[in-house]
């Protein structure tokens, strides 16, 4: 067509010439540290997060419910009163609610998995393992958000504990108990067909351990049977570990067996999770 100038085929050569040129006169990228993958697939977590505030609601709507619910409803019943129930609660309420969250990890990991997402991280030159390390990382942001908002309310409810410092130390030890125990769900994220399958499973398992724990009563009033469960739950330790740091009458076995689960569990689930990973994600 007139309109339409010609296109010569001399320039062709120019253009890939000059493209090879620009190519070339850049340097490669370095490959980005295991350090560098890790923080920014964390930071990815907390833009999902940013973009969909509604994944916020379990720990934030979560947290208040149990703790108002349980301190006003049994308090009197269990305690006397609320005032002293509160004081008894919430160091299990803590607990309870930052570990519940740990579910979202393995859904969180079943979702990408099921829409590709997960191909496309294989596909990047980066060290396998930090879409996995970086995502437990993300969600540790989320704990420690439930976490601070169960002391707050507790708080304004009342709350006064003996060691200020304690309450912070606990928050600390709950969310790395958490971190360890998120690494068990993303395993059963990667087994799992759907993300309703992962959270189903998750609660199932974790309300059994949690209300079979020293969170609501102390052991002492329990069947001999169930008491001896209850002893052996290492929910109840890490309850008692964080009662005792707000308390001021903690003792570094328990601090020391709480690490030592942690660790435990961080250890098995862990390279679990990454072969898992490699192997059928």
């Amino acid at each position: 067509m007139s309109g339409i100038p010609a296109t010569s085929d001399q320039s062709k050569p120019l253009a890939d010439e000059a493209l090879l040129a620009a190519l070339a006169s850049t340097q490669r990228p370095s490959r980005p540290s295991a350090l560098s993958a890790c923080l920014t697939f964390g930071w990815r977590g907390i833009l999902k997060i940013k973009h969909i505030p509604e994944q916020l609601l379990d720990v934030t709507v979560t947290p208040v419910l149990f703790l108002l619910m349980f301190t006003y409803l049994f308090g009197g019943a269990i305690a006397g009163s609320t005032g002293e129930y509160l004081h008894f609660i919430l160091p299990g309420i803590l607990v309870m609610s930052v570990l519940f969250t740990t579910v979202y990890s393995g859904v969180s990991l079943n979702t990408d998995v099921t829409r590709g997402v997960v191909d496309r991280f294989r596909s990047l030159p980066i060290w396998r393992a930090a879409p996995l390390v970086g995502a437990v990382l993300g969600d540790s942001v989320r704990y420690l958000v439930g976490a601070t908002i169960v002391v707050l309310l507790g708080l304004a409810l009342g709350f006064r504990p003996e060691s200020p410092p304690g309450v912070l130390a606990a928050m600390l030890l709950v969310v790395l108990f958490a971190f360890s125990l998120a690494w068990v769900f993303t395993s059963v994220g990667l087994v799992m067909r759907a993300p309703n399958a992962v959270m189903n499973a998750g609660f199932m398992a974790l309300f059994p351990i949690t209300f079979l724990s020293n969170v609501f009563v102390e052991p002492d009033t329990l069947p001999s049977w169930l008491k001896a469960f209850v002893d052996a739950n290492p929910i109840s330790h890490l309850v008692t570990a964080s009662r005792g740091l707000m308390d001021g009458t903690i003792h570094a076995g328990d601090i020391g067996l709480v690490l030592g689960v942690a660790a435990g569990l961080t250890a098995v689930f862990a390279p679990l999770t990454t072969h898992l990973y490699r192997t059928k994600a």
